[in-house]
């Protein structure tokens, strides 16, 4: 007669987990004079930011244009406990707030806005591409998710040289879809490569919420199946992401490898500067605004050590004037002479073979832009005729039939 296997008594204990696991962060104690340095660094991205946008109105900044309102304790309260030019940073195209909280100057930030010659990336890079070297800043990416296989290379000359440094790469939601994060993640836990995961999480991408687009939305548990640990954090609070940034910089610099954090803060603007943003409530956003915003956050937990309103509104001015001086800067500084973008395009040549292949290009470029001027006007051209014919025929029907489809669909990615 066969036994019957004696069943093993039921236990309380949880599960011990297979892998050791980073310490729940805490929320950060921060002195006084800390917690006040946090505070201007958000107030300065925010007043920036809303400068920037009536910049970009006033049609000064040119292209696409992504602000950081309403995110701005992501970036503070992580770079806050890093260390400039030891550690690198690298983030997507909504980058001005990341370069702010560096230490990097306003005047050249946004003087590389509106295309000037005194802007830290010359003047060639505009909003969404710049770099600080000098500051372990390396960019600034319009290519949606292409800073993370770049920031896990950081990560690996941070490793391979010894340095001591740690790579903060951000991404956000939208682009936590796209495969080459997943080779990264794959390529920096075989190697055990110091980088964080910065995953900001404003609920919308380019227009699409996390809930109809993530088959998996809790975006934290993205690396489990790498064996890279994950936390998720409340982004609306600098001090939450400042103890976030304690753990996962401890972590990372022990030698454990990769670690993913992810933020769940909210954009009050649009993707970009051309996004009404008609894929969520009005409601929805003052909700945000008047509930959870960061910079209001920091401000009662200030008044709670102390801090009148009166200190408050002088930090308020002086950071004001800060911005109101980077906008004049950026509006009277010079534009960069048209050919100065060859002389860059090469290194290791000779000043006399730089300055041969400069002219070849400018003069290959006059040809080419003569060219595409010829293509253009041609264009036009065809376009001036069908306008004419359409306006005889009448397209109300057309227009009609889209502006229906807005109202069927008002949550269309928009970028």
């Amino acid at each position: 007669m066969a036994r019957t296997a004696k069943q093993a008594p039921a236990s309380s204990e949880p599960p011990i987990p297979n892998r050791e696991r980073p310490p729940e962060p805490k929320r950060y104690e921060p002195s006084r004079d800390e917690l006040l340095r946090f505070y201007r660094e958000m107030l300065l991205i925010r007043r920036f930011e809303e400068r920037a946008g009536q910049l970009y109105g006033l049609g000064l900044i040119g292209g696409f244009c992504h602000l950081y309102i309403g995110q701005e304790a992501v970036a503070v309260g992580l770079q806050s406990a890093m260390t400039v030019a030891k550690d690198s940073v690298i983030t997507g195209y909504r980058d001005h707030g990341h370069m702010l909280a560096y230490g990097i100057d306003p005047k050249v930030i946004m003087a590389e806005l509106t295309g000037r010659a005194a802007g830290i990336s010359k003047g060639k890079g505009g909003s969404m591409h710049m770099f600080s070297v000098e500051h372990g800043f390396y960019g600034g990416h319009g290519i949606v998710g292409a800073q993370v296989p770049l920031g896990t290379g950081l990560a690996f000359k941070h490793k391979y040289s010894g340095d001591g440094g740690v790579c903060l790469s951000y991404f956000g939601d939208g682009a936590a879809n796209q495969g080459q994060v997943y080779e990264a993640f794959n390529m920096a836990r075989l190697w055990n490569l110091p980088v964080i995961y910065a995953i900001e999480n404003n609920k919308y991408a380019m227009g699409t919420s996390v809930e109809r687009s993530h088959s998996e939305p809790l975006l934290y548990r993205r690396g489990e199946s790498f064996r890279i640990p994950g936390i998720q954090v409340d982004g609306m609070d600098v001090l939450a992401v400042r103890g976030a940034a304690e753990v996962a910089l401890d972590w990372t610099r022990s030698g454990k490898g990769p670690i993913i954090i992810e933020f769940l803060t909210y954009r009050y603007r649009g993707h970009s500067m051309s996004d009404p943003a008609r894929y969520r409530s009005r409601e929805e956003v003052q909700g945000y605004r008047e509930g959870r915003d960061p910079i209001e956050h920091a401000a009662r937990d200030l008044e709670a050590l102390g801090v009148g309103a009166d200190e408050l509104k002088a930090i308020d001015k002086e950071i004001k004037d800060i911005v109101v001086q980077a906008a004049k800067f950026a509006e009277d500084a010079p534009e960069p002479p048209s050919p100065s973008s060859a002389p860059t395009c090469w290194s290791g040549a000779t000043d006399g073979d730089r300055i041969e292949d400069a002219g070849a290009v400018a003069d290959h470029g006059g040809r080419h832009a003569g060219q595409v001027a010829g293509q253009g006007r041609r264009r036009g051209e065809v376009g001036r005729r069908a306008r004419r014919d359409r306006d005889r025929q009448g397209d109300d029907g057309v227009r009609g039939g889209r502006r229906g489809q807005d109202r069927q669909d008002p949550g269309r990615g928009r970028h």
